[in-house]
């Protein structure tokens, strides 16, 4: 396993592209020092407290606290989920929790959690029009509407909703509506190595009043203007790049209500950072629509001129089929959620 990732480390450097991010840095707000949050994947806050979740679980719970890291109190439902991945707070309160997690991509259906304060949960399950997806990012607008972003390794990250008003049970079938397409860096951190880890969407969040969308992945986040509050029409225009170094798997994201950015990674005492005046920062550096035949090549949303050759795009196809099988070893070598 040791040599694998060394040669992940060293193929993701081939791959990675330079970029020149946004003027934020992030600042650490507190630690997580309760032993029972040791897997944090989902992250939401109200101006007052902050929502944790852990990754998977056998029942459904968060963890609120306090801005200074300390656990208040949990909310809890007996439900055993399969695979929890994500946490989005909606303006009354109910907390909704993404089941979308699928790493060996078999499930017939994923599902979300609306547990509301007092511990009560309703049950939505969801189908895709194409398959089965590993989806570790959940997006809820201004009119509780949930958006989810699938987690790929190569290739577009796919954006769904639901096709209609969401039933308990269910399914309610989803609908694609959208694709973003990310390009590695070089931030360090995450569990793969640079590179790749760049371009895993690994959890997503949008502001109070639903203006700012942000997607994270291991290593970056990425913050796109949504002024009339269209999450599928954000997420076409071009994105601001915050770097998220050496976390040691950052999954968690979140907005507070000041305009900051939170985010947090699985890990023992694992801090809570801030990217101050996000908000603002992507209102003012966001894009237009991105324009197709010109990609940005570092993900920072500033388009360029193709230069790649023949030749050297064989050579990038090989190497990346390369890291590719890196990429499928480590993923299945993760335990198997139940």
């Amino acid at each position: 396993m040791g040599r694998l990732r060394a040669l992940i480390g060293v193929v993701a450097v081939m791959l990675t592209f330079s970029a020149t991010p946004a003027s934020a840095d992030p600042v650490e707000r507190c630690r997580i020092s309760d032993k029972r949050i040791g897997e944090l994947s989902g992250l939401a806050a109200d101006g007052k407290n902050w929502y944790a979740m852990n990754d998977g679980g056998t029942k459904l719970t968060v963890y609120v606290l306090n801005k200074s890291c300390a656990v208040q109190r949990t909310i809890t439902n007996a439900t055993d989920p399969f695979d929890v991945e994500d946490l989005a707070r909606a303006s009354d309160g109910t907390l909704w929790l993404a089941d979308t997690g699928d790493n060996r991509k078999q499930r017939e259906t994923v599902a979300l959690h609306a547990l509301n304060p007092n511990g009560k949960s309703t049950l939505y399950r969801l189908t895709y029009p194409d398959g089965p997806h590993d989806v570790e990012a959940l997006l809820l607008d201004r009119d509780n509407v949930p958006y989810l972003v699938s987690k790929e390794p190569f290739g577009e990250a796919k954006v769904y909703r639901p096709s209609g008003k969401l039933s308990a049970p269910g399914p309610t079938p989803l609908e694609k509506v959208g694709a973003v397409s990310l390009r590695s860096t070089s931030t360090p951190g995450g569990p793969v190595g640079a590179g790749i880890g760049s371009v895993l969407v690994t959890g997503g969040a949008v502001n109070a009043d639903g203006t700012v969308v942000a997607l994270r992945t291991y290593t970056e986040a990425y913050l796109f203007s949504a002024p009339d509050g269209d999450i599928a029409a954000a997420l076409a225009r071009k994105p601001v790049r915050v770097p998220l170094p050496n976390e040691e798997q950052g999954e968690a994201i979140a907005f507070d209500t000041d305009g900051s950015l939170l985010s947090g990674s699985e890990g023992k005492n694992s801090p809570i950072r801030a990217i101050e005046g996000a908000v603002e920062l992507a209102r003012s550096q966001g894009g237009t629509e991105r324009t197709a035949p010109s990609p940005s090549p570092d993900g920072s949303g500033q388009a360029q001129p193709p230069t790649e050759t023949g030749s050297s795009s064989v050579s990038a196809l090989a190497v990346a089929g390369l890291l590719a099988l890196g990429v499928v070893f480590f993923f299945s070598r993760r335990k198997a959620k139940s």
